[in-house]
């Protein structure tokens, strides 16, 4: 297998090859003016160790896969075009109204428990740009007024007068009917064809979300509409940098539904979080190969710390409704929670309750923090783990930033010192100790709400600074076992590499499997196949577009189901795909049944209030070869190996410890599987370091992979 994959992300583009045998991980810091230059400098990296040409490599490799927060940066800070928005007359105002609860969407709890004073999202679509157009289908998708054509040509004519640049359209039940919102595209090709210099592109919203809800498929639309050009332009960027560099196969680029597609079968609003959810699909196939149970994964790099579930069996949280920003959309998502907490994250003195905060601004790559010496004037997280003397200033990121300790004991002093009267050593603990904190709350909360106990968890900590701050997180909430997977600073890099081509398509509709009333079961066969049938076919046509052949597809059907009237939803995976007698729809009500009580309690199971199904959705997918990982528990206790000479001794000084601590330093390099190393200790490789606190021990295992155990008696060398 030859593959390249990468990661951009807000600080680092990271990239993994695979060149047969050869696992070969590098860094770059992210050019975001041309994200093609920071991916050159990085794969440029991965061909010198491999001693091979980048034409060579991009002329071999199988793929070149892309996971990348482009459009969730591009979300953040508002930089989309001016939308025109078309929905069925007398629903102009859903949108700007925004379910009135809308407004605490992407909040925390204090924001969303004091709705009246919280403070409105920016609106991606003005309400002077939105449009009604006359015409209606009923709930079955019946019309009920035609399309008034004349009228909608004149809604459009005033939208481009006005300066809309795109088009998004978004009319009741066009899920369930899409002809209308067909017709419209239609009839602005005729307005504005796309051969014209300046045609507007389209966005149809039953062609984004496939369920019914209308204001989050609004939504969904709108945001896959305000990212589509910049997503459009700096993925065509990329991949006209690899047709320069001979590469002549076609760009995939990772979803957040956990697969991947090509360009041409990728909506912008899908590639949202797709470099953290590359990193829960690494976590998974870890999980399931290694047998590792229940999972945490945790990414922490420059910008963000971003969490992930997966428990025993290699199973994913999946977000039907999640929030991107400020806006719930209707889209499949891996679920994870993502804090404004990493190495880059900015340091400031809080005047409210006297003391250090961390976050959420982030100093990035350009100018990066302080000791970059790149002219960063904040303090940041790396400044202070460099004075407290984790880092080496001459050897970071393989020596090639050199840091400059100076500049971040002045930023340290002007912004916390002075605030605080505290020597710059106390401040860089404090911070260390607010951020380890807060990621570790976060980690809490996240397991907590899910009805997880962290204990029974396994912690991966991976991303460049995961392995370097993950003891502090972990003893604040009782987890015992850490693992630092097998390439762990690129560690998304290598899901991204992992991910399989995949295309997720859904209906929303009302069928009831048994009615209550009449006490009768499910018996429109047909209807059932036909629906699942046509998901079948979209998705084996999408895979179609991208050269894979039929018999190399697969598919998977998923049920949304409740009882009755209830609120909450449950997700029943169906192992066969069609309906043909009364014995079938008793299976998949059985499936439920097991499902539902599984999820909150045996008994809890109400049938007696009917069954309904809420939304089909069929999952397609062509499986590629994996990333295999080895054996990679920690060695016996009895079977452990001593550790050789460390090559350094460095002075450190530990939250919850008085003075500095010579603690020794090993290269990572140096290190065969089974050695054991007693904490406090410091092992080093060119793209990560792994700090190992007082009362841990550091176990290396097979592949690169490590593993942070904690001691029942802490040893501490002063």
């Amino acid at each position: 297998m030859k593959r390249v994959s990468v990661d951009i992300g807000g600080t680092f583009t990271d990239c993994f090859v695979v060149w047969g045998d050869q696992y070969i991980e590098t860094k770059a810091l992210t050019t975001h003016h041309n994200l093609a230059m920071g991916f050159n400098e990085a794969l440029g990296k991965a061909c010198s160790e491999l001693d091979v040409d980048l034409e060579q490599v991009l002329t071999e490799v199988d793929s070149v896969r892309y996971a990348t927060t482009l459009g969730t940066n591009a979300l953040i800070e508002h930089k989309g075009p001016k939308i025109g928005m078309l929905v069925t007359a007398g629903y102009e105002a859903t949108v700007p109204l925004s379910r009135a609860r809308g407004y605490g969407e992407g909040l925390d709890n204090l924001g969303q428990q004091d709705l009246p004073n919280a403070q409105r999202p920016d609106p991606l679509v003005e309400a002077h740009m939105i449009r009604g157009v006359r015409e209606r289908l009923d709930f079955q998708g019946k019309e009920v007024m035609a399309l008034d054509e004349p009228d909608l040509r004149r809604q459009l004519r005033e939208l481009v007068d006005r300066g809309a640049q795109i088009i998004v359209v978004a009319l009741v039940n066009a899920v369930v009917n899409p002809v209308h919102e067909q017709r419209i595209e239609e009839i602005l090709l005729e307005e504005y064809p796309s051969h014209l210099l300046g045609a507007i592109p389209v966005i149809l919203s039953h062609q984004v979300a496939g369920r019914k809800g209308e204001y989050v498929r609004s939504t969904s639309a709108i945001v896959d509409g305000y990212l589509h050009s910049t997503m459009y332009h700096a993925l065509s960027q990329l991949e006209q940098n690899l047709r320069a560099h001979t590469y002549e196969k076609p760009m995939l680029v990772i979803h957040n539904s956990g697969g991947m597609a090509q360009l041409n079968s990728t909506d912008a609003l899908q590639t949202i979080h797709s470099g953290p959810v590359s990193g829960i699909g690494a976590s998974e196939h870890l999980s399931l190969q290694a047998e590792l149970g229940n999972v945490v994964a945790t990414d922490m790099g420059g910008t963000s710390y971003d969490i992930g579930i997966v428990v025993e069996g290699g199973i994913k949280h999946y977000d039907f409704n999640p929030v991107i920003d400020r806006w719930l959309v209707s889209v499949p998502m891996v679920h994870l929670v993502t804090l404004g907490a990493g190495g880059g994250s900015v340091a400031s003195y809080d005047r409210m309750y006297k003391t250090v905060k961390c976050g959420p601004e982030s100093a990035g790559s350009d100018p990066g923090p302080a000791c970059y010496d790149r002219g960063g004037m904040k303090a940041t997280v790396t400044d202070a783990d460099l004075l407290l003397g984790y880092l080496d200033a001459e050897n970071y990121a393989g020596g090639s930033i050199p840091l400059n300790p100076r500049r971040a004991r002045a930023v340290i002093e002007d912004t916390i010192c002075d605030e605080l009267d505290c020597d710059v050593i106390e401040a860089a603990k404090l911070i260390r100790e607010k951020v380890d904190d807060s990621m570790a709350n976060g980690l809490f909360t996240e397991l907590r709400a899910r009805g997880y106990d962290p204990k029974d968890f396994t912690m991966l900590a991976y991303g460049g600074n995961g392995p370097l701050h993950c003891c502090g997180i972990a003893q604040n909430l009782s987890i015992d076992k850490i693992l630092a997977p097998p390439l762990s600073s690129v560690f998304s890099a290598v899901g991204a590499g992992n991910m399989h081509q995949l295309h997720i398509h859904e209906q929303s509709l009302y069928m009831v499997l048994y009615d209550s009333n009449t006490r009768e079961l499910f018996s429109d066969y047909d209807r059932f196949n036909g629906i699942v049938a046509e998901l079948k076919e979209r998705g084996r046509q999408d895979l179609r577009r991208q050269g894979v052949p039929d018999d190399q597809i697969l598919f998977d059907l998923e049920l949304d189901m409740r009882y009755g009237n209830q609120l909450v939803q449950t997700t029943a995976v169906i192992p066969f795909h069609e309906l043909h007698s009364p014995a079938d729809v008793l299976q998949v009500i059985t499936q439920f049944s097991n499902d539902y009580g599984k999820r909150f309690g045996e008994g809890s199971q109400a049938p007696e209030a009917g069954i309904r199904i809420n939304t089909i959705r069929v999952s397609s997918y062509v499986r590629h070869e994996t990333v295999k990982f080895e054996d990679i528990k920690p060695v016996d206790k009895a079977a452990r190996q001593t550790p050789p000479s460390p090559s350094s001794t460095r002075s450190c000084h530990f939250v919850g410890q008085d003075g500095a601590i010579d603690t020794p330093v090993w290269a990572r390099k140096d290190l065969v599987p089974g050695v054991e190393i007693e904490g406090p200790a410091i092992v080093a490789s060119e793209v990560t370091t792994y700090l190992v606190n007082p009362g841990w021990t550091f176990v290396t295992a097979k592949q690169g992979a490590s593993w942070f155990l904690r001691n029942e008696t802490p040893a501490i060398r002063h």
